[in-house]
């Protein structure tokens, strides 16, 4: 999943940019309303991250803007402003959660999951195709009830993948959904970790669930009769 932060103070944006990383979100920043506005109107974004108080272009009106474009991505305003106005402000502007610095992080990781969660295709917090399982709470994937060992980035690949079973997934899709926005898209990373990903998926399995399929990208595949 892709998210959006949108934070000028240096400190705070690293903070919360390492923490989601470590929760396996690819994280994009920017640092004033401008920018946030061109990312948010130009990129997939799963949840977008938002201060109030930003140079250029201030929150508000970054997320104004938005909603008048019918973008609809959610959006969790993380603000110091903390009078009962400044939250009905936000929130009657297009907000779909308020929460005021200083903040915890797993209240912050708690409000973003429960965003997520009111998507449809975000609901479910176990995964599965055949024997393969996804514990996204947990963060833990088993095959055969045997426990994978994957990396970071392996996971998120294969949440991905999860969400979308029986669907080709393009190297675009994935770009746009697992990578941050400075990936370079013309490199062969993303082919190297999806070698490396249907190795501990199928290695060893008599139905393999991972396939490249020629010229169009992979599919996670749900064994007919299921």
């Amino acid at each position: 999943m892709r998210i959006l932060l949108a934070e000028d103070d240096s400190r705070v944006a690293g903070f919360v940019r390492r923490g989601l990383r470590e929760e396996q979100y690819a994280v994009d920043v920017a640092a004033d309303g401008e920018k946030a506005l061109f990312m948010a109107q130009t990129g997939e974004y799963d949840l977008m991250v938002l201060d109030l108080m930003l140079p250029k272009k201030d929150g508000l009106e970054v997320l104004r803007t938005l909603r008048a474009s019918k973008i609809a991505v959610p959006v969790l305003i993380l603000t110091a402003k903390d009078k009962p106005k400044d939250k009905v402000n936000g929130l009657n502007a297009g907000a779909d959660d308020y929460l005021t610095k200083p903040f915890g992080f797993e209240e912050l990781l708690a409000r973003i999951r429960a965003l997520l969660r009111r998507r449809g295709d975000m609901v479910a917090t176990v995964l599965s195709v055949a024997d393969l399982e996804m514990d996204t709470l947990k963060h833990r994937v088993q095959r055969g009830g045997k426990d994978l060992d994957l990396t970071n980035r392996e996971y998120a690949l294969l949440e991905f993948f999860l969400r979308h079973p029986n669907e080709v997934v393009t190297r675009t899709n994935l770009s746009e959904h697992v990578w941050e926005v400075d990936f370079d898209t013309f490199s062969n990373v993303i082919d190297v970790h999806i070698a490396r990903l249907r190795q501990k998926i199928n290695d060893g399995f008599s139905l393999k669930l991972l396939d490249t399929v020629r010229g169009r990208g992979y599919i996670l595949q749900i064994p007919e009769g299921e």
